[in-house]
């Protein structure tokens, strides 16, 4: 439990309050037995308490996940992305590039609501808008309320 909750950044109370909340973990934080049928736990043999269940890392981190949890590195990532394109949109002569254009062209796509949320929480006006698959292009707002466009 201590190093499920580390990789997410959280203590091990707090990660047993959320397998508790999926379902998976009784009052007294053992699993219940639909847990260890489906492989989200393991009881072994010997009883020394909490010692004795180990919780299966790949299974409780997609529980965690879907409870809006990122992990530490994924942290980082939005971090560092939102850091980049905030700078890009105040802008510099020398750089040709939009915070837009950055984003489709390098930003993992699958962290761009992340990075929105991240912009929205740190007061920004600068979102980054998904690139349609259809070829139409998506529509976004920058910091100055103009409109943004993102060509597919």
């Amino acid at each position: 439990m201590t190093e499920l909750g580390r990789h997410f950044g959280i203590s091990a109370v707090h990660c047993g309050h959320h397998l508790s909340r999926a379902g998976l973990r009784d009052k007294d934080g053992f699993p219940f037995p639909q847990a260890i049928d489906r492989g989200y736990a393991y009881r072994r043999p010997e009883q020394n308490a909490n010692r004795s269940v180990l919780w299966n890392y790949d299974r409780c981190s997609g529980v965690l996940r879907e409870h809006g949890l990122r992990s530490v590195e994924e942290q980082r990532l939005v971090e560092q992305w939102a850091d980049l394109l905030e700078a890009l949109h105040v802008g510099s002569p020398a750089i040709l590039v939009t915070p837009q254009e950055m984003a489709d062209s390098d930003m993992p796509h699958h962290i761009l609501t992340w990075v929105n949320q991240c912009l929205a929480a740190r007061g920004s006006q600068l979102r980054i808008s998904k690139r349609n698959r259809t070829g139409q292009e998506s529509v976004g707002e920058s910091r100055e309320g103009r409109t943004l466009l993102a060509a597919s």
